[in-house]
């Protein structure tokens, strides 16, 4: 009775360990993943190596993130990454079963009608990569720097409302950390509290 239940100890706690690893987790390598984008096309993040990644959760049925589209900031944030030579890859973990789910095509007009400009935007319908990410809002967002480490999770910015009005005078966390990063620089702040509206994953993810 002792060494099974000594056994299963054991095993919870492996099974814990392998849980944690698959957690994104700032100062630690980002987890791997490959997708496909809403042209079609496989993207994986091992294909970046070398180069800087912003990860962006999105989904435009969430009024925060209109604020941040609508206002152009999140794009304005997209072009002043992607001049530096950063990849921005926009992630769209909502659940074919939810009742704002885009398909490729139309998620793809309504970027280009916001002048969106990432890099690629990856369909992650099943939650594969946002559950690995811990992805809980949209917007969220992640940096992995050009060895494959994670060093920024959290929020675009430092105000956590769906007023476009407060943009102006909110801390552009994303464009700090890229600035400090690409100087060589440690980041000021590394991890913010994200908001937005919750990520609809699948149930069946």
């Amino acid at each position: 009775m002792k060494r099974s239940l000594s056994s299963l100890v054991a095993m919870l706690a492996l099974c814990a360990a392998g849980l944690a690893q698959a957690q994104a987790v700032v100062g630690q390598p980002a987890p791997a993943f490959s997708a496909t984008d809403t042209a079609g096309r496989p993207v994986s993040l091992a294909a970046f190596q070398g180069k800087y990644v912003v990860m962006e959760w999105l989904n435009p049925g969430c009024p925060f993130v209109r604020k941040h589209y609508e206002s152009g900031n999140m794009p304005a944030t997209q072009k002043s990454a992607t001049a530096r030579g950063v990849v921005w890859l926009s992630v769209n973990s909502t659940s074919k079963d939810a009742g704002d789910y885009r398909a490729p095509a139309e998620l793809a007009a309504w970027q280009q009608a916001e002048h969106a400009a990432p890099t690629a935007t990856l369909m992650d319908a099943d939650g594969r990569i946002g559950r690995a990410y811990g992805a809980r809002t949209t917007p969220h967002l992640y940096i992995v720097d050009p060895q494959g480490k994670l060093i920024y999770a959290g929020a675009i910015d430092s105000k956590p409302t769906a007023n476009p009005a407060d943009i102006a005078t909110a801390t552009n966390y994303v464009n700090q950390a890229l600035a400090e990063a690409l100087a060589g620089k440690p980041l000021s702040k590394a991890t913010s509290q994200p908001y937005g509206c919750s990520v609809k994953y699948s149930s069946s993810g």
